[in-house]
């Protein structure tokens, strides 16, 4: 397995797999957000591929902290294909994207996961996450 940065010609994959997460029709623009976001130096979105078969993707973000000596690292989007979860594959994903973070000079990582995602909240907790305090969110704009 090969983790590497996510390229224009992974959009398909992404789109596949963001509609695995409840995230469908992205096809219409995710070309234009993955040009966006391998532009932006405090953005990474890795995929992990066997051959040329693209397995997952993690798409995550590098905050600098005003009150903290540290910054952190939040993920956004992570999902490993239906057919190849629980074969270690997620695992090496974050563990990579973990030391990227590092590198980085993050001294943490955060990741919000619907309580409904019970194998993602597990897979977390498996991985030494544990649980923070309340998360807020306002939509800005009506449907």
């Amino acid at each position: 397995m090969n983790i590497r940065q996510a390229q224009a010609k992974d959009s398909f994959a992404l789109s596949a797999l963001l509609a695995e997460l409840g995230y469908g029709g992205t096809e219409s623009f995710i070309d234009k957000r993955l040009a966006q976001l391998s532009q932006d130096p405090d953005e990474m979105l890795l995929v992990a591929e066997h051959g040329t078969q693209v397995l997952g993707f993690l798409s995550m973000h590098f905050i600098p902290q005003l009150a903290l000596a540290g910054d952190f690292a939040r993920i956004s989007y992570f999902c490993i294909a239906e057919g190849e979860r629980s074969k270690g594959v997620g695992q090496q994903l974050l563990q990579h994207a973990e030391a990227m973070a590092s590198q980085r000079g993050c001294d943490r990582m955060e990741v919000h996961c619907h309580a409904s995602r019970l194998k993602a909240n597990q897979f977390y907790t498996r991985e030494g996450y544990v649980e923070s305090p309340r998360y807020h969110t306002k939509n800005l704009h009506s449907a």
